[in-house]
């Protein structure tokens, strides 16, 4: 069966022919503003996958291979990136809020102006160091 994965105008950017996400390769795939809020892509390779804009809010992307994505401007709230690895990826102006980040490997990652839902603040290069 075929998953298609649309932006928010409803324009098929990806047809993927499986029942799940899981554990899916799509590394280097063009998913600006892909629409995958609440999908299952635990273990999923998207490593070096365009993600810019694209709603992620309430994925599961636990064990997910996020290394050297660009998730600039991405929603992630209440997503589960449990164990996922996220090295060399780009979150800036991420929105985080809510999401679940046990075990998540942040090495090299760009989360300047991260929003992790704490009430006026946002992350800044001096709170990398």
């Amino acid at each position: 069966m075929p998953i298609e994965i649309k932006n928010k105008d409803g324009v098929i950017l990806e047809t993927v022919l499986a029942d799940t996400l899981a554990g899916a390769k799509l590394v280097g795939a063009n998913l600006r503003k892909a629409n995958l809020g609440g999908d299952n892509l635990f273990k999923a390779d998207l490593s070096g996958a365009n993600l810019c804009g694209a709603n992620l809010s309430g994925a599961n992307l636990s064990g997910a291979n996020l290394s050297g994505a660009n998730l600039y401007v991405a929603y992630l709230s209440g997503a589960d990136l449990s164990e996922a690895k996220l090295i060399g990826a780009d979150l800036k102006r991420a929105w985080l809020v809510g999401a679940k980040l046990y075990g998540v490997n942040f090495t090299n990652v760009n989360l300047e102006g991260v929003d992790l839902g704490i009430e006026g603040y946002k992350l800044v290069k001096e709170d990398l160091r």
